[in-house]
């Protein structure tokens, strides 16, 4: 079902709308951890050996500090991009580094600047609006309420395969007739999904026919303990429309456990990225010269990236071996978190109180994740997300507490 809410700007400004942590802050205030040595594991931030060659890379170009960085990213790490790009997904035709990709400040900022040109290129009649999967990325709501459009929130779960229904979607063309933007995350975050080759292709079908844009997060495309996702270029590569109405976003953050580096990318239609990139050039931050150089660096390198999977393979097996089937846990398809249904203990923010406060371990509540829609649901209520980011001893021990709690 589409849930709309009529959240406005105003929701950012007066506390109606925080970030997820900030609600964690307030739910555990005052409540003392129940063991001498808590666990965190509410952060997406990746532990794993960051590649041993940055800081040499940084250190090497640290004379670009003193130069303003191009906005688009330099000509050698776009290439580097989109060089990754075409080995990674084997394109029909390599991403164009000139006018089909632009270096980002993480892409978070860039999800977020992306709705000022999605909302800017489409005259609609009423309020504009900007779908999302629900949960989502907190950088989409504020990108939507930011620029006044309504955020649409598109309810992702077990019964429509933790993604929003499509076909349910297809159906609202008043909605579509003034949408702007269409937010999916795959792999998705929390729930670990991966849309397949035929999903991305009905969404850039729908983006097309209803002239939106479809905006791809593959944040987490290449933490997999299977099959490599899907990626949204490789679906619209060979077609004649290429990239049209398609951007995809990626960074070095989980794939390269560079979380501080603060450097990734778009890439896709031309035409929309020539136009954020202006928009970006008057006021989004730009990728530092030394961060762009070592960015190059890391986006050529693999073999740090297979390292860090075979760890994520390790702490899935402890989970597998830990949780079994409970709390409906399954080896998600891509990412790092566990969506664990706490509903039989009261649902996921009473869940995630008993973990702290009876043994130390820290999630956070699939509520706080995602926003409750018209019809009165929130589908991250009955959940808590944990994330694998810890070292396998401490992940194993963080779950054996937790099935000790909830037994």
């Amino acid at each position: 079902m589409t849930a709309i809410t009529n959240h406005t700007l105003h929701s950012l400004t007066s506390g109606a709308i925080v970030s997820p942590f900030t609600q964690l802050r307030r739910l555990l205030n005052g409540i003392e951890p129940g063991h001498t040595k808590p666990i965190e594991l509410t952060i997406g931030e990746p532990r794993e050996a960051m590649p041993n060659f940055i800081v040499a890379k940084l250190d090497e170009a640290a004379a670009l500090y003193g130069k303003y960085p191009p906005i688009r990213g330099s000509d050698d790490l776009r290439g580097a991009i989109s060089g990754w790009l075409s080995r990674r997904y084997a394109l029909t035709g390599a991403v164009d580094p000139a006018i089909e990709i632009v270096a980002l400040n993480g892409s978070r900022e860039g999800l977020f600047f992306a709705c000022i040109p999605a909302v800017g290129r489409k005259a609609v009649e009423g309020r504009p609006a900007i779908l999302m999967c629900n949960p989502y990325y907190s950088a989409y709501v504020a990108g939507a309420l930011g620029v006044g459009a309504e955020a649409v929130y598109l309810n992702a779960t077990a019964a429509t395969g933790f993604l929003p229904d499509l076909d349910d979607l297809a159906r609202d063309t008043a909605l579509l007739a003034r949408t702007c933007a269409l937010f999916i995350n795959s792999p998705s975050n929390p729930q670990g999904t991966v849309a397949s080759r035929a999903y991305i292709l009905k969404a850039l079908t729908l983006a097309r026919a209803h002239d939106f844009m479809l905006f791809l997060d593959e944040c987490y495309s290449e933490i997999y303990t299977g099959a490599a996702p899907v990626g949204g270029l490789e679906v619209a590569a060979g077609a004649p429309e290429r990239f049209r109405n398609l951007v995809v976003f990626n960074s070095l953050s989980k794939r390269s456990n560079l979380p501080g580096l603060r450097s990734g990318f778009a890439a896709g239609d031309p035409a929309f990225l020539d136009a954020y990139s202006e928009i970006r050039n008057m006021c989004a931050p730009t990728v530092p010269g030394p961060v762009q150089h070592a960015s190059a660096a890391a986006w050529r390198d693999e073999a740090h990236v297979e390292a860090a999977r075979a760890q994520y393979r390790e702490k899935f097996g402890i989970a597998d071996a830990v949780l079994g089937d409970r709390y409906g846990y399954r080896r998600p398809d891509g990412g790092f978190c566990l969506w664990l249904d706490m509903s039989q203990f009261g649902g996921g923010s009473d869940a995630t109180v008993t973990l702290w406060k009876r043994m130390g371990v820290k999630v956070i509540p699939g509520a706080f994740l995602a926003q409750t829609g018209r019809d009165g649901t929130n589908p991250g209520a009955n959940f808590v997300r944990v994330a694998l980011v810890q070292d396998p001893a401490t992940i194993r021990e963080a779950l054996e507490r937790l099935v000790a709690v909830l037994s």
